[in-house]
Parts: C-alpha cells; structure tokens; sequence
C-alpha cells in the first residue's frame, strides 16, 4: 500500500475552513486515498475560552488515524471538563446565544453567582429559542460557548461550582 504525500498547505487550507465555518470535520476522498481533519478540544478549553482570544490549534496526525488521514488536535493538553459535577450541557444541537438580544448584558458572567433555574443562555433550534437553566445553585466557572457559536447535543456549556 502506497502513502499519499501530505500537502501541508492544503491541510492548513482545510482547517482554516474548519475554522471560519464552524464544521467539525472535513474528509476527502479520491479513490484509495483519504484525508480527514477534525476539529477536537477546541470549546473543552474552558478557562482560555473566557476571553474573546479563540483557542490555538495546531495540525497534527492523531494516534490511531491510518495513513492518508490527519487530524486537527489541540496544542494546549485539555481538561476533561465533561466529568465535572458542575458541567451543564447542551440537550439539543442548535446556536448558542449568551444574552438575550444584540448589545444587551449576557445572561451569566464570569465569577458570577447564579440560583437552581436562572437562565444562564439560550440555544436556537429550529427557530425556536430554548432556555438553559442552571440545574444547581453556584458561581459560573467557566463559560465554554462563545455568542452565536454552533453547538452539538451533550456539549458542555458552562461550569458552575
């Protein structure tokens, strides 16, 4: 079996579209050859994810993808924040939305102390907007979402402690 050469500009070119659509994954097939870059740990990066600054990334081949595919991996090691206690995750695929309308103050901020039910953002789906309550009294942690950013089903969202 013969390996494909590897064009690093087109993988960069490839994540760059990763990034600026917002997809997770991208894959290219041509006949027995494959590429498949995916985009991981990028909103698991909680406390980096806080500020405005989006999180770096770096191209890299993953353990366990076969010759002819890669995979875009974090640079920074993640936490496995999905274990937390305080995790609240997403119950749909959908648009995240940290405050209410354009220009308002978000729900939820950072170090802010929150009851059982608040809303702390809304996910739209299907033109619908959903409140995501907090399950538990706290203080916010971290805010894993960025406004208007894509979300899937289980993503965790925010921490509270």
């Amino acid at each position: 079996m013969t390996r494909i050469p590897i064009d690093p500009d087109a993988i960069r070119a490839l994540a760059a579209v990763l990034v600026e659509t917002g997809l997770s994954e991208i894959e290219i097939a041509e006949k027995d050859s494959r590429i498949r870059l995916v985009r991981g740990g990028v909103l698991a990066a909680a406390p980096m994810m806080a500020t405005a600054t989006p999180p770096t990334t770096s191209p890299g081949i993953s353990p366990g993808i076969s010759p002819g595919q890669s995979s875009l991996v974090s640079a920074v090691p993640v936490p496995d924040v999905a274990s937390h206690p305080g995790a609240v995750t997403s119950p749909m695929v959908g648009v995240a939305y940290l405050m209410p309308e354009p220009g308002a103050p978000p729900f939820v901020t950072l170090g802010q102390a929150v009851v059982a039910g608040q809303t702390l953002l809304l996910i739209e789906a299907m033109k619908t907007f959903n409140q995501i309550k907090a399950p538990k009294a706290g203080t916010v942690a971290a805010i894993l979402v960025q406004n208007s950013a894509p979300v899937e089903y289980g993503e965790v969202l925010i921490i509270l402690e």
